[in-house]
């Protein structure tokens, strides 16, 4: 019995060490390339309106509350929103806003687990085609950086945020005319 506590308590150690050794800062980003112009994905991107269209969460509740204040699009633009726990509950605030280049979001979440994380997507022309680029940013603490070691976050997010990018491109193209 007191050799299986050691080991045990070893184990722990360990896991206590590699998660302390995780970076406080997550940073996953993803890109693609999409067949229309900077401002046609831009203006999807722009006005959270458009993100049903694309967006790799909103259809994980068709129940969700979601709320808009603010401008219709551009920066001060808030989203709210309130579903199952796939979904939770949360706030987006456009903080930037540059036509056709980039725009800049900060999210806040309250449940399951509060926390905040800065989004942000790049608009870089390719002749007749855009590139787009989705970076994360968050702040881990230990509980966090726990979770994502052990759920691979990073990967879920990143897959999350590439079906995201399929799926703008889908209706960035879309309203290409046939």
């Amino acid at each position: 019995m007191k050799k299986i506590l050691i080991v045990l308590a070893a184990l722990i150690l360990i896991f206590v060490v590699m998660v302390a050794m995780q970076p406080s800062q997550l940073h996953v980003e993803r890109t693609a390339e999409i067949a229309a112009p900077q401002g046609e994905v831009f203006a999807q991107v722009n006005d959270f309106h458009k993100w049903e269209a694309w967006s790799p969460w909103a259809k994980l509740d068709p129940a969700a509350k979601v709320a808009f204040e603010g401008a219709t699009e551009g920066q001060g633009t808030v989203m709210t929103w309130s579903g199952n726990d796939q979904v939770g509950e949360g706030k987006m605030t456009l903080v930037e806003s540059r036509p056709s280049e980039l725009v800049k979001i900060k999210v806040d979440f309250v449940k399951p687990f509060e926390g905040s994380s800065t989004s942000q997507f790049a608009f870089k022309p390719n002749g007749d085609r855009t590139q787009v680029t989705w970076t994360m940013n968050a702040h881990q603490n230990f509980l966090e950086k726990a979770l994502c070691l052990v759920m691979n976050g990073k990967k879920m997010i990143g897959d999350d945020m590439e079906k995201g990018l399929s799926q703008l491109k889908s209706a960035a193209e879309a309203q290409r005319p046939g």
